[in-house]
Parts: structure tokens; C-alpha cells; sequence
């Protein structure tokens, strides 16, 4: 595997108007025509949806941010094998993300079924729960395809909950997403299931996809996305210590497993009615009040929320954020992203219209600032190669990304675009001759690289 690092350095003719806005503003990726792609169960190649995917518009006021998007990624969604019989679908969304959030000093709301948040690229956030639950009038689930509706509705809170993790892994297409009536959502770290070090799903082997950005333990992790109570989300890691310092650490969940067998007692001791008995059917993990917090003074160790107030490189001063966290095998580690109370103020962010002036954000390809730099870490694999060339982005990509494949003599040969929010492309090579090659990296403001590659199909 050939491993480089892409530096982009470009003017400073837009400095001052990044300065004037923060990354609340700044974060979200914007597509006015790159169209999504899609996976059918038994078909391998991609199919185009003619959904528009990114964000559209963004604009802002004093308090807010408004975010204009379809909910669809730049990486292929599908197919959902347990049976969903939904795709991703354009949600013609406006979501109203307030900017200068606070913390909610009173009772912890708890999270909520449905949208919980917003990935820069868009798409959904949704907490741990699937809308299954456990019903002790029946003693059966409740909620969700073959089940009886669950008392209080699809999304009432149930003494024992169901966690979407483990209990629909099979439904979850290689970017660890899927649909809910067409919105496309994350309810975990959006990263291939394939980039994980223990691979829990095979669905990457025939239909390949990438996710918003690859976990990389030696960088702190990108900005992938903001709360509804308008606190920034991270991925799995940071600075070890809050203030900045210590290096880089993976962001450890304060929850852990409860050593019970049978359940009959909630996390905090509080009686309940009884849930199924552990078992390989109801296992450990199953729901998720089978997880207590533990309260840990170390600083890579999250709060009850899925947070910690600390410096981060987009906010020097420090802020409170959420981290998508992993364990150690890079495998979805509870509560996954943000929950299951908030530290914020609650409120269904997702609007009609906006009814204020705004100021509409268009980003610049034409330069930034020394300290917005972009590192791309970019994975060339095999090489040599003989049937297929693999080029992996290690970092969340903000420009469209185009690749040529060019021949010894400086000959073009064929060409690939790694699209902004996304992370991978390929060459099949199968009608290339052995020889030479070089492959030239081209971002959106102009900015080169080209590296070599060998192909032997000997």
C-alpha cells in the first residue's frame, strides 16, 4: 500500500471572509450537481437516483444556521438486506441549527425516534433506538415489521428498548446507514463497515461505498456533524486531553455492559417492568438499558451524553462536542454518537421556511487560511496491481477530488472523480497494458498531485 500525504496550499484571497464566519457555518458540504448513486440486492453496479447530494444552500443569521439538503450522501447507499423495501429518497429538508448552544442546566432531555441531528454531508443522525421494544403486556417485541405496534406509538419509550446496532446489522449497507420511510440515516460512526479493524459485515465485498470519512488514529478527527441542540459531533478520535494536549487519543464511552442476566432493574436500580431473560436470542447489548453509566475522571472518557467540554481544531477556545465513538477494533461502541440525553436544549430542528434575513454562505475554492490547510492521507492499493487500482482518501474530503490515470509516455487513459464527502475510488486496469502509469490528483481549486503507480498484468 503506497501511503502519501496531499498538502493543499493555496491564497489567501477569501482569509478574511473565512474569519468572518464560524464552523457552524463553514462545516457543511455543499453540491449544487453531483447526483447520488444507489445498490439493488443481486447487482453490484451502482445506480444513478438523480438526487442532488451534499447540502444545497446554506445561510445563516445571529442564531441560527440554516441547511437546505435532500439527505442524500455522495457515497452509494444500499441495498438493505433484512428486508427494508425503501432507498434513500430526496427529503426536501431546511434544518435550523442553532449557533451559540447552551447548556441545559436543568433535567436532561433524553434523545428522541428519528432525526437527532445533521451530518455536514446532510444526511440524518438518528440515536441508538430502531423503534422496536419490549412489550411486558405480551411478553413479545413490539413495534417494527411482523411485530404488534408498541403501546404509545411507533416511538414511545419502553422500559426496554431496542438497540439498532446489534439487532439490525443486516439491514445496514457498507457506510453502516439506512432508510426509514426514504431518510437515509446514520444511527453510528459513518465509516465503512470494510475500514473497521474486526470487519462485522460482509456487505463491503459486493457493494462497495466508503462513508462521509475513514478513522485515522493519528489526526484528530473531522467535524462530521452537529447535535439538535446545535453542539458540534466528532468523529471516533481527538486530543487526548481536553485542553489540547497528550497526543492523540480514541474517545472512550462512558457506558458499559451490566452484569445481570436477568432484567427486572433499570440502570439506575429503578424498578421496571421485566424484559426478556439474557439469553443468545435477547443477548447482552440487545436493549439498550442493558448499559449503565460510569462516571471516569480521565479525560479521553466521555460524559452521560457522549461528550466533554475540550479545545478541538475548529474551535481553539474549546467547545462542548459529541464524539462518534468506536472500541478498540473500530466496531460502534454505545451510545454511538450523541445520547441517550442531551446536554443542550432539545428542540425538532427541521423547519418549513426560514423567516428571518439571512446571509447566504457560499464556500470559496479559491483559497484559505495557512491554519485550513487540507491533509489528504491518500491510500494507493495494490501497487503493483494487475486488475484493479483502489485510492483511498484518509481524511473527510471538502473538494471534489478528479484522478487521472495517465501512461509513461503522457498519454490520458481514463479518469475517476472522488467526490467531496466521500473517501474511495477505483481503476479497473483489466484492458491496460503492463507498464508505467501515473495517477494526477486534481482538486476543485486548481491544486496537483501525481503520483506513481505500476500495473502488471503479466
Amino acid at each position: 500500500m503506497k501511503k502519501i500525504i496531499f498538502s493543499v496550499v493555496t491564497g489567501l484571497t477569501t482569509m478574511v471572509a473565512f474569519a468572518q464566519t464560524t464552523p457552524d457555518i463553514t462545516s457543511w458540504l455543499q453540491d449544487t450537481i453531483a447526483t447520488g448513486t444507489y445498490y439493488m440486492q443481486n447487482n453490484s453496479t451502482a445506480i444513478g437516483n438523480s438526487i442532488l447530494v451534499n447540502c444545497q444552500r446554506v445561510e445563516y443569521s445571529a442564531n441560527y444556521v440554516y441547511v437546505t439538503t435532500q439527505g442524500v450522501p455522495s457515497y452509494p447507499t444500499g441495498p438493505f438486506l433484512d428486508g427494508n423495501p425503501s432507498q434513500a429518497s430526496a427529503q426536501n429538508a431546511i434544518y435550523q441549527i442553532p449557533r451559540n448552544p447552551l447548556q441545559n442546566t436543568g433535567t436532561p432531555q433524553s434523545t428522541v425516534g428519528g432525526n437527532i441531528g445533521v451530518f455536514v454531508n446532510g444526511v440524518s443522525l438518528f440515536d441508538y433506538r430502531d423503534g422496536v421494544a419490549w412489550n411486558p403486556n405480551t411478553n413479545a417485541l413490539c413495534g417494527g415489521p411482523g411485530n404488534l405496534r408498541c403501546p404509545g406509538g411507533p416511538m414511545a419509550s419502553m422500559d426496554w428498548n431496542r438497540d439498532a446496532i446489534p439487532a439490525e446489522m443486516a439491514g445496514f449497507d457498507c457506510a453502516k446507514g439506512h432508510p426509514a420511510m426514504g431518510n437515509y440515516h446514520h444511527h453510528q460512526n459513518p465509516s465503512a463497515f470494510n475500514l473497521d479493524k474486526v470487519v462485522l459485515s460482509n456487505i463491503c465485498n459486493l457493494y462497495a461505498a466508503n462513508g462521509l470519512y475513514v478513522i485515522d488514529s493519528t489526526v484528530h478527527s473531522p467535524l462530521i456533524g452537529f447535535a439538535y441542540d446545535g453542539f458540534p459531533i466528532y468523529g471516533a478520535y481527538a486530543f487526548a486531553n481536553t485542553n489540547g494536549t497528550g497526543g492523540i487519543a480514541r474517545m472512550k464511552s462512558g457506558y458499559s455492559l451490566r452484569n445481570i442476566t436477568t432484567r427486572t432493574t433499570s440502570p439506575t436500580a429503578g424498578t421496571v417492568s421485566a424484559g426478556p431473560i439474557v439469553s443468545s436470542t435477547y443477548f447482552l447489548g440487545y436493549f439498550r438499558e442493558d448499559y449503565e453509566f460510569i462516571t471516569n475522571t480521565a479525560a479521553d472518557v466521555l460524559d452521560e451524553h457522549n461528550g466533554r467540554f475540550c479545545i478541538t481544531p475548529e474551535y481553539p477556545n474549546g467547545i462542548y462536542a459529541y464524539f462518534a465513538t468506536v472500541d478498540s477494533n473500530w466496531n460502534s461502541a454505545y451510545p454511538y454518537a450523541v445520547g441517550p440525553t442531551f446536554h443542550g436544549t432539545y428542540a425538532n430542528r427541521k423547519v418549513t421556511s426560514i423567516n428571518e434575513t439571512t446571509t447566504r454562505f457560499i464556500p470559496s475554492i479559491t483559497g484559505i487560511s495557512t491554519a485550513q490547510v487540507d491533509e489528504y492521507d491518500i491510500s494507493i492499493y495494490p501497487n503493483p496491481a494487475s486488475e484493479l487500482i483502489a485510492i483511498q482518501i484518509g481524511s473527510l474530503v471538502k473538494q471534489d477530488v478528479s484522478i487521472q490515470l495517465i501512461d509513461a509516455k503522457g498519454n490520458f487513459v481514463k479518469q475517476t472523480v472522488i467526490k467531496k464527502g466521500s473517501s474511495i475510488a477505483y481503476f479497473d486496469i483489466q484492458t491496460v497494458y503492463s507498464g508505467v502509469y501515473f495517477l494526477k490528483f486534481t482538486l476543485s481549486n486548481g491544486s496537483q498531485l501525481t503520483e506513481k503507480v505500476i500495473v502488471n498484468r503479466d
